[in-house]
């Protein structure tokens, strides 16, 4: 290979490679920003990784051009006019992918929300009608030791038998010197009464948000029975309204997926 062929060699590499570094550069930002889960774990690891490895081509190419001394040749005032047209289609078309990649990227996170959702959904009813007995026994509240142990040994086993809920908690209505409020069950309450003497409700108080309440507000009012699913940052979270006769729970299934945030 000539030195003219191996410049022109470096060239390339060079210019793909800071290319493909703006590219990628682009996409985890995008990523980190809208917290969009198109990729699975470990994606900071590799995101460093190629940004390293695109770094290093940038450098071969940059120290083979000093070696070589290299100059570009001065063209034609023609093969200039030719060439600033070429240019200006390739500076359009890589204009234009950015957006492509904005759009494949949150229509990856869209795809990606949606088949949660529904594999979510159908295993939290499958869950809830092969254990209908369990089932039947968490509608029957009442705050008091018995019920609580019994729900904690439940919900663990709610926990262990699908893999897409590593974590369900028991989400009831009660009330506090005549305030109502959201009470929430999951299954280390069992060892939580070990080390208390009596139960007490403000121990099992539920954090909610303003949209979680109203949701709550009209489900245990009898207003609705549907379904709350929501994701943000790879947290997946499922309230699932259970009702039998006039009793009702909601059942609260997360799972979080880890999809390689920065400092994760």
């Amino acid at each position: 290979m000539t030195p003219k062929q191996l410049v022109k060699l470096s060239n390339a590499i060079g210019i793909t490679a800071i290319i493909l570094l703006v590219y990628w550069v682009f996409t985890f930002i995008i990523i980190q920003v809208f917290g969009l889960k198109v990729f699975r774990e470990n994606m900071t690891e590799t995101f460093y990784l190629s940004v390293l490895g695109i770094l290093a081509l940038m450098v071969g190419s940059l120290i083979i051009n000093v070696m070589f001394n290299l100059t570009r040749i001065a063209e034609t005032k023609n093969n200039d006019e030719n060439n600033a047209k070429s240019n200006n289609k390739t500076y359009l078309i890589l204009f234009i992918i950015f957006p492509i990649i904005g759009i494949i990227l949150f229509g990856g996170d869209y795809l990606t929300s949606n088949k949660k959702e529904k594999m979510l959904i159908k295993s939290a009813k499958s869950i809830l009608e092969k254990n209908e007995k369990n089932s039947s026994k968490l509608v029957n509240y009442e705050f008091s030791e018995k019920y609580i142990n019994e729900t904690s040994n439940i919900l663990e086993i709610y926990s262990e038998t699908d893999k897409n809920f590593p974590s369900v908690n028991l989400l009831v209505k009660d009330s506090i010197n005549g305030s109502p409020v959201y009470l929430g069950f999951n299954q280390s309450n069992f060892e939580k009464l070990n080390d208390t003497i009596e139960p007490n409700k403000k121990e099992y108080l539920y954090k909610t948000t303003q949209e979680e309440r109203e949701y709550l507000d009209k489900v245990f009012s009898g207003k609705s029975e549907e379904l709350r699913y929501s994701n943000h940052d790879g947290d997946y979270e499922l309230f699932y309204p259970y009702k039998k006769g006039k009793k009702t729970i909601v059942l609260y299934f997360s799972e979080y997926v880890r999809y390689g945030k920065l400092g994760s």
